[in-house]
């Protein structure tokens, strides 16, 4: 273990030697002195591992991530700008709101001679990492990305490697990145006052997994926001946090209706997960929105037809990718472009939500109806 400490902190002193000297791009030569080797070690590292023993491999893939180094193919495509491809990565390929943000961007780009690339990381944020390296690699001029938070190496390879990108599904007018999407905290805050004013004092959540998705953290931080500031606090136990599916939607559905008291309102981090929960309050002889009123989030095309007719959080999908689009075509092309660009959900009221029986309050919401 203190051979490894003394290894690594040599490894450190070395780096920040090269990186003062060796100017803007780091070359495979820089990475072969930073580790011990000889070039041809670092190659066989990256292409042919197994011929190399484990020691070296850890020495040289440490060089390789204190230095953000990519292959040179990579740096040539990214300096020439002659791919005319840009990478596109997003948590999955299983849900129609991704699909709808990749079809605006692709077609934009598309209008600009550019071609995607598109990559899914299932929300592991280490595959998130390698699938962007990837696409660098493989010459892709400029990122559209998901989210703003990524793994603690990921926004230094993309300095490294001078690739422009921009997060979607997010906006922050205070972080050191490009995002065009919306204030996630403010749109559930807006769903959370909602349920309040039709009466609504017991809640629950079903929501994705929170580490390392801070779309789902910052909308569960806006709905107890908005609990909060009425002194309502909510139970832990009511905050379920399952995959984006069906199955959890329904067993979530299970886990609130077991607690005592029962929520009234149940917020649902998307509409996949809000359909799950519908379909088990139909097995469980519940009514919608009699027994418990039920919100989702992205208003996907089913939404309107299902019965009943869910509300839910609108999420202007298709803007955002063709935001996200003309935001690297403009960086590529050298022109000064807004840098960060708040879109506007909004909150469609439909017939999954209603006031609490016997509530009175001054303005009848049940006509708000979509």
């Amino acid at each position: 273990m203190r051979a490894a400490f003394i290894r690594l902190t040599m490894m450190t002193e070395k780096r920040k030697r090269l990186q003062k000297n060796q100017g803007d791009t780091v070359r495979v030569t820089d990475v072969a002195r930073l580790a011990g080797c000889s070039t041809a070690t670092v190659s066989r590292v990256q292409n042919t591992p197994d011929l190399v023993s484990a020691e070296t491999r850890e020495r040289v893939q440490a060089a390789i991530r204190a230095l953000s180094y990519m292959p040179n193919s990579a740096a040539r495509a990214l300096r020439s700008h002659r791919s005319r491809m840009i990478g596109i990565v997003i948590p999955t390929l299983n849900h129609a709101i991704y699909a709808s943000l990749v079809d605006a961007a692709q077609q934009r780009l598309a209008s600009e001679g550019y071609s995607v690339l598109v990559a899914t990381f299932d929300y592991d944020l280490d595959r998130e990492k390698e699938q962007t390296a990837m696409l660098v690699e493989r010459g892709a001029e400029g990122l559209v990305l998901v989210g703003e938070s990524h793994h603690p190496d990921f926004y230094p390879m993309l300095a490294a490697a001078d690739i422009p990108y921009i997060n979607t599904y997010v906006f922050r007018p205070d972080g050191p990145h490009p995002c065009i999407g919306i204030d996630n905290r403010h749109a559930s805050f807006e769903i959370a006052d909602f349920l309040y004013g039709l009466g609504h004092r017991t809640f629950g959540i079903i929501c994705a997994y929170m580490e390392g998705n801070d779309r789902a953290a910052t909308r569960v931080q806006g709905i107890c926001e908005a609990l909060g500031r009425n002194e309502i606090k909510i139970d832990p136990a009511a905050i379920v946090e399952r995959p984006y599916s069906i199955p959890s939607g329904r067993e979530g559905l299970r886990i609130l209706q077991a607690l005592n008291p029962r929520p009234t309102a149940i917020i649902c981090g998307n509409d996949i997960l809000a359909f799950g929960a519908l379909i088990e309050c139909r097995e469980m002889g519940l009514g919608v929105p009699e027994d418990v009123s039920i919100v989702g989030f992205d208003n996907l095309d089913f939404t309107a037809h299902i019965s009943p007719p869910l509300t839910t959080m609108d999420v202007p999908a298709k803007e955002m990718g063709d935001g996200a689009a003309r935001f690297l075509l403009d960086t590529l092309k050298g022109r000064t472009t807004m840098r960060k660009i708040r879109l506007e959900p909004q909150l469609i009221a439909r017939r999954t939500t209603a006031p609490v029986p016997g509530f009175i309050f001054p303005v009848d919401l049940r006509n708000a109806v979509d």
